[in-house]
């Protein structure tokens, strides 16, 4: 398993206990983005020890470059000097030499493709931790708000069920409104029933009004008026 792939699946497991652990999000995302940059100083350390390793390769490289070439100059100088024995010793070297070089260049360039395919790799996850580092915040704005919409919610579901005393109310008040109209009703009835008996009296009036005593006494009024009535007893 590579270093990257050791990292994946260490923050995986961390998100997956904290999710099923069911912690405050703003705790939860505060803690992987802590984890994320924990497992890159790990990840960078692995990195590094894969460029000394590569650096170290090409020095060895670039050493037995430098050996060959010291090895034939040499011999270039026995040559001159008659020496061809001493000539012949410095070949053998040189050769020796570019034959180690050979072997250690295959090696070197493969490793120098994986170090650029990882520094690569650690450039796309450094990234990530940034962006989500940036998003930290508004991640935790959203669950605030999410929070504090649940709490809304909540009071208004309370206070929607709760509606006993409400009910009560608006029973005694409905209550109230039959009793004024019961008061309103009788009152009117007894309106109703004194007009009533006032308009008896009145037609009494009326109809006595029409009877011989008073008939009677228009009759006497008029007779002391022409002076033909006369007291009872005189001839």
């Amino acid at each position: 398993m590579g270093i990257f792939d050791r990292m994946k699946t260490v923050i995986s497991s961390n998100i997956n206990d904290m999710i099923n652990k069911a912690e405050n999000p703003e705790k939860m995302l505060n803690q992987l983005v802590i984890d994320m940059n924990q497992q890159m100083i790990e990840s960078k350390k692995s990195v590094a020890m894969a460029i000394a390793d590569e650096k170290k390769l090409e020095r060895e490289l670039i050493e037995q470059k430098r050996l060959s070439e010291d090895w034939e100059r040499k011999a270039v100088i026995a040559v001159k000097a008659g020496r061809d024995d001493l000539a012949k010793e410095a070949l053998l070297r040189k050769q020796e030499a570019e034959n180690y070089y050979l072997q250690l260049k295959p090696q070197w360039e493969s490793q120098k493709a994986s170090v650029e395919k990882l520094k690569e790799t650690l450039r796309q996850l450094q990234n990530k931790i940034d962006e989500a580092s940036r998003k930290k915040n508004m991640l935790v704005a959203r669950a605030k708000r999410a929070e504090a919409q649940q709490k809304i919610q909540k009071t208004l579901a309370s206070v929607s069920g709760n509606t006993s005393a409400f009910d009560t109310f608006d029973r005694m008040a409905k209550k109230v409104d039959e009793l004024e109209a019961r008061a309103d009703a009788q009152a009117e009835l007894a309106d109703l029933s004194q007009t009533s008996s006032l308009d008896k009296e009145f037609a009494k009036l009326e109809a006595s009004g029409g009877g011989a005593d008073v008939l009677l006494e228009e009759l006497k009024r008029k007779m002391i008026g022409d002076g033909s009535a006369e007291p009872a007893g005189q001839a």
